[in-house]
C-alpha cells in the first residue's frame, strides 16, 4: 500500500509576516532591486526528521522540545531514500530536527544514504549524547563518516546557558571533547566537525571569518577543543524567535535592521536556489524556514509521493517577509554566511 502525506488546504495570506507599514514587502524589494531568484539543480536534500528535542532553545525556529511528538515514520524514510536514489545530482543529505538522533530511523537513514555515496550532515545539539540510548551515537557518527554540524551559539558559558538552558555549555564542551577524541575536527582524520553560531540578541552576526578566529582562540587555547569551520547564521523572525522579538518590543527594530542591510549579492546566492526541504510528514518546501511556516513548495502543496526525482521540482520559489533574514549583511544559510567565507 502506498503511503501518502495529507495535502493541506493553504491560503497564502495566512502566513505572511506583517511588517511595519513603512517597510517594503520582500517580494517588492527584490523587484525594486531587479534581483531574480530561481531554483537551479537541487544539490541538497534537507530533511526535518522530527521535532522532538531534549532542549527548548529561545531562538528555535522549529519550536522543538521534549514534549513534541512529530517524528518521520519508516515509510517516509524509505521514500526519502528512493528520491535520493533517483536524484544523482543530490550531493548532500542534511538531517535536522529537533534532535534528529532521537528519531528511531535516524541511523538507518544516515547509513543507507552513506552507502549511496552521499555526504550526510547531522545537525546536532551535542547534549543529545547524554539522553537514554544515545551513549554510542558519537561512535556511530564517526564509524559512518557523518559530518557533524553542531550548535554552539557562543563560547561564553553564560550566553549559551541563557539561550539554551542551564548546564548546556558544560555538556556541550564534554561532547566536543568526546568528538575530538574520535578524530572529529582533527587534521587529516576525514571527520568533519563544524560549529554554528547565532546571535543571542536582535542583531546581525559578526563577520564569520573573524568570529571563527575568536572561537578557535577560546575553544582551542582555553579548552583544548578543535573544529573545522564556524557557520554564522542570522536569527530568522519566525516562530519562537519572533515571539521573543514582539515580547521584548524589538520586532520593528529588527525588521528595520534586516531591510536596511539587504544585500543584492547575498540575495542571488540564497540556499533555496539549490535545496529541497522535506518535512517529517513528507511535505515539500523551498527551505527549512518556509517549512516551519507551512509555506509549500513554490506556493503549491506537494509531497514526496508527488515527484519521482528532483528533476520534477519547479524553478519558482515561495518568498515571504522573513526571507530578509537570509539576504541581510553577508547573507545567511544553513552553511553559514553567503559572502564572508
Amino acid at each position: 500500500m502506498t503511503t501518502t502525506a495529507p495535502v493541506r488546504v493553504y491560503s497564502r495570506a495566512e502566513t505572511m509576516l506583517p511588517l511595519p507599514a513603512h517597510l517594503p514587502a520582500f517580494e517588492k524589494k527584490i523587484q525594486q532591486e531587479k534581483v531574480r531568484i530561481r531554483r537551479n539543480q537541487v544539490k541538497v536534500l534537507q530533511i526535518n526528521i522530527g521535532k522532538k528535542c531534549d532542549l527548548a532553545c529561545h531562538h528555535c525556529h522549529v519550536e522543538a522540545g521534549p514534549k513534541r511528538t512529530e517524528n518521520m515514520e519508516r515509510a517516509t524514510v524509505e521514500r526519502v531514500l528512493e528520491l535520493l536514489a533517483a536524484s544523482p545530482a543530490i550531493e548532500i543529505l542534511d538531517i535536522t530536527g529537533g534532535a534528529p538522533e532521537l528519531n528511531p530511523h535516524f541511523r538507518y537513514l544516515a547509513k543507507e544514504a552513506r552507502a549511496m555515496g552521499k555526504t550526510v550532515y547531522d545537525r546536532c545539539n551535542l547534549t543529545v549524547f547524554y539522553q537514554p540510548e544515545q551513549e554510542d551515537t558519537p561512535q556511530f557518527l564517526a564509524d559512518n563518516g557523518i559530518v557533524i554540524v553542531a550548535s554552539l551559539p557562543c563560547y561564553s558559558p553564560e550566553n549559551v546557558d541563557e539561550q539554551r538552558g542551564k548546564g548546556v555549555f558544560d555538556k556541550s564542551m564534554k561532547a566536543l571533547h568526546t568528538l575530538n577524541e574520535l578524530g572529529y575536527g582533527k587534521p587529516d582524520s576525514g571527520l568533519v566537525l563544524n560549529l554554528v553560531y547565532n546571535p543571542v540578541g536582535a542583531h546581525l552576526p559578526p563577520a564569520q571569518v573573524q568570529l571563527e578566529q575568536d572561537y578557535r582562540e577560546r575553544l582551542q587555547q582555553h579548552l583544548g577543543i578543535t573544529f573545522n569551520q564556524l557557520f554564522t547564521i542570522t536569527n530568522m523572525p519566525i516562530k519562537r524567535y519572533v515571539h521573543y522579538l514582539r515580547r521584548e518590543g524589538e520586532f520593528d527594530g529588527y525588521m528595520q535592521l534586516l531591510v536596511d542591510n539587504f544585500n543584492v549579492q547575498a540575495a542571488t546566492g540564497v540556499m533555496c536556489t539549490e535545496m529541497l526541504s522535506v518535512g517529517w510528514d513528507g511535505q515539500l518546501y523551498d527551505c527549512d524556514f518556509n517549512q516551519m511556516l507551512e509555506i509549500p513548495l513554490n506556493w503549491k502543496p506537494r509531497t514526496l509521493w508527488d515527484i519521482t526525482s528532483t528533476d520534477d521540482i519547479p524553478a519558482g520559489i515561495a518568498f515571504d517577509n522573513h526571507c530578509y533574514g537570509c539576504t541581510a549583511g553577508a547573507g545567511s544559510s544553513c552553511g553559514g554566511a553567503l559572502l564572508d567565507k
